[in-house]
């Protein structure tokens, strides 16, 4: 059984409809990278899985539950955690406080204070530092240790190297194992298309909200991924 299905995804903004018939399958302990051009709909797949855009239950499974329609909280509670784009911290706390607040869903699991600053020791040496005085690659580390402050059974990152500079995204990148190793399966939203791929498992393409592309990273040809892509 997939740790996370969706199956047949539609989700609009209103009347504007941004997925169409949209599926994709997360494995345990597997890093599964989403790509695809601006506005291609990889941002509204995940607010859709975690809550941030209805759906119908039928459409979004967890641990073999249908969830699609759940409320943020809930889905939290059963194990999903979203790293948003942007990071989106608590500008006047600092970086401990920050990381305390994820960890207010009091799920056990392998991370904690210790572990993430373990993970990620530059944070460690700004721990009461507001989150606001971070440099770009300090606040997404902080983001992600929120995340896992709530000890996910699956973490969702969007856009991680989005703005940053490459020594900070191939750092950010490498904690990616020691992430999975904890038991947590990872989905990263991203549009370095050849970073996606040496970081994953098994790799989704959108295009104009729907899969244009799916399959095992390795093994997809650089003509197709480009194809699927760019829509040609």
């Amino acid at each position: 059984m997939a740790l996370l299905s969706v199956d047949h995804l539609d989700a609009f903004y209103g009347d504007f409809q941004a997925l169409y018939d949209v599926s994709l399958a997360v494995e345990p302990g597997e890093v599964v990278a989403v790509i695809g051009a601006n506005g291609a709909g990889k941002s509204t797949l995940l607010k859709s899985i975690v809550g941030l855009i209805k759906a119908k239950p039928e459409m979004i499974a967890f641990n073999g539950e249908a969830v699609g329609g759940m409320r943020p909280p809930q889905l939290v509670e059963r194990g999903i955690a979203l790293v948003p784009e942007g990071r989106r911290l608590f500008a006047s706390l600092s970086v401990i406080e920050n990381l305390i607040i994820g960890g207010q869903i009091g799920r056990s699991g392998p991370w904690n204070l210790d572990s993430v600053l373990e993970l990620f020791p530059m944070l460690g040496e700004r721990r009461h530092l507001r989150s606001q005085s971070l440099s770009g690659g300090q606040q997404q580390m902080a983001a992600i240790g929120r995340a896992l402050m709530s000890n996910p059974r699956l973490l969702l990152c969007d856009e991680l190297s989005l703005g940053l500079a490459p020594i900070v995204v191939q750092e950010i990148f490498s904690r990616l194992p020691s992430i999975v190793a904890g038991g947590t399966a990872v989905v990263i939203v991203e549009q370095d298309v050849m970073r996606a791929i040496g970081a994953s498992q098994k790799l989704y393409c959108l295009q104009e909200g729907r899969v244009s592309l799916a399959g095992q990273s390795a093994s997809l040809q650089a003509d197709a991924i480009k194809a699927a892509y760019f829509g040609v």
